[in-house]
């Protein structure tokens, strides 16, 4: 089995090649693969660590993209299945510099939304150093939230490491009040949670970083929280009391905003799989993250290891 392991939706996505154009003007568009969890996968395996991704996708073109596109990457395919009544899901996308780009979703009564907890029993957890979980996939449909909390409660009954990034998608909830609720829940059983500083001004109710990782720390599992700043980097809290800023990287250029989030994410995950501290780990989310907005695609500035620490003595950092 692989040391990371993560379960989503993988979306086929038409993004404009024209930036900060609106989609009713966008003429040119590239297809590309996309899904918050599946950049992450691409990244942990990119930085040298195996990963397992967990999904559905229909039987169909658009599937049969994704998983050719997922094995060019050199990410698990075991548990991906194809189902031959449901569709690929699939986005449009706009290209931004700032802010987020409007996309439109295809994906309601998808293949991934009907993906059942079933599955989960056939997942090989013996090798699995650290899981990553997000709010996404959950949101697409009751049997994908069901699937979502069987696989998390077999991860807490194995004593897995579990990474959590809210990555709110409000759009795909039936409503705030049942996503704030469910997001929370879900972050309780999590031994590091990632939310943004927008995210917690709408979970918790604040925009300062050390409320928001005081209101998590109260969960079951959780040891630290590290609440990401933007271009200001992520501030972290432990459970012993322990709190710090860890500065981000300047960035002359920002080409699209998109897989910044995901990016910091792996950065962590594969820094603490290499051994290193929890600073040093957020300090190299920073820099992938940094490293991925000035890209177009929403994994395509992910780096491996040489360019990496090219990055690093560009900057004049030590990880």
């Amino acid at each position: 089995m692989s040391e990371v392991i993560t379960i989503g939706e993988p979306l086929v996505i038409f993004a404009s090649k024209d930036s900060d154009v609106p989609l009713i003007d966008a003429v040119n568009f590239q297809k590309l693969m996309g899904g918050a969890e599946l950049n992450v996968a691409i990244g942990v395996r990119r930085l040298g660590h195996s990963v397992e991704y967990i999904s559905q996708v229909g039987q169909d073109p658009f599937g049969d993209y994704i998983i050719k596109t997922i094995l060019s990457h050199d990410v698990g395919t075991k548990y991906i299945s194809k189902d031959e009544n449901n569709f690929t899901g699939h986005q449009l996308k706009q290209l931004v510099t700032k802010g987020d780009p409007a996309t439109f979703n295809y994906r309601k009564g998808s293949a991934s939304a009907h993906l059942t907890s079933t599955i989960i029993n056939r997942v090989d957890l013996n090798d699995v150093k650290i899981a990553h979980m997000s709010g996404i996939f959950p949101a697409i449909s009751d049997i994908a939230e069901e699937t979502f909390e069987v696989l998390m409660n077999r991860l807490v009954d194995n004593g897995i490491m579990i990474t959590f990034d809210p990555n709110l998608r409000p759009s795909l909830w039936s409503s705030d009040k049942k996503m704030i609720s469910t997001i929370n829940k879900m972050a309780s059983s999590a031994d590091i949670v990632l939310p943004g500083i927008n995210e917690g001004k709408i979970l918790v109710g604040s925009d300062d970083p050390e409320v928001i990782a005081d209101y998590y720390l109260k969960g079951k599992r959780t040891k630290t929280v590290i609440v990401k700043i933007g271009s200001e980097g992520a501030y972290v809290k432990t459970r012993d009391g322990d709190s710090y800023t860890v500065d981000g990287f300047e960035v002359n250029k920002i080409v699209d905003t998109v897989g910044a989030g995901d990016g910091f994410a792996l950065g962590v995950i594969t820094a603490l799989l290499d051994g290193k501290n929890m600073r040093s780990a957020v300090l190299r989310g920073n820099a992938i993250g940094a490293l991925q907005i000035q890209t177009p695609g929403d994994n395509d500035g992910y780096p491996n290891k040489v360019e990496l620490e090219e990055f690093y003595k560009r900057e004049q950092v030590r990880e």
